[in-house]
């Protein structure tokens, strides 16, 4: 059977789609497939040169776009960081799994950012998505699948309202998600 390593990854963003608008900052989180232990936090805030920006979605991420178009990271450096990131924490004998609270939103902007660049989304193309995933394992509607209602079901930290939309926090607390719902799963 083939073995995972998970990892739970969140992006911000200047905007909806990606090409048109950046990826402004990057969290992952490793949560080993065997153990469903959580390591260390990787975050990058990366320099933006799409062609739009959302003010909405700069206000929700809270960064400054002027200050990131100076002191964030160029995107080939932050894919560079991520790669070393992900190889060394991915156990032998595994592969790397992308885990997304809404993977089909954070995949798209990473996928994007690998391919756009000419390297190898080494996650592939496919993604785990925590929403789906929280919607067959506690029966719950998709609307339901939210952080606030899954806090409820799973034995979850408290969501820190002044943390939230933190990529490298948001990655974390969607790696305790990903480990409350693997592990009902085992029970069941």
């Amino acid at each position: 059977m083939a073995r995972a390593t998970w990892f739970c990854v969140d992006i911000e963003c200047s905007g909806p789609v990606p090409g048109l608008y950046d990826m402004v900052s990057l969290g992952a989180v490793p949560v080993d497939g065997d153990s469903l232990a959580i390591g260390e936090p990787f975050y990058v805030e990366i320099r933006p040169t799409a062609p739009r920006c959302d003010p909405g979605a700069m206000a929700v991420n809270g960064l400054d776009i002027e200050a990131l178009k100076r002191e964030g990271t160029p995107m080939e450096e932050a894919l560079t960081a991520l790669d070393a990131f992900v190889g060394a924490r991915t156990a032998a004998g595994s592969k790397p799994v992308f885990v997304g609270h809404n993977a089909p939103f954070d995949w798209s902007f990473v996928n994007y950012a690998y391919h756009a660049s000419g390297r190898s989304n080494p996650f592939g193309y496919k993604a785990l998505d925590t929403k789906a995933l929280a919607t067959g394992i506690l029966g719950l509607h998709w609307f339901d699948s939210n952080k606030e209602e899954l806090e409820r079901h799973l034995d979850l930290p408290p969501v820190e309202p002044g943390k939230v939309h933190r990529a490298d926090w948001d990655a974390w607390y969607q790696a305790h998600i990903l480990v409350g719902l693997l592990r009902l799963q085992a029970r069941a």
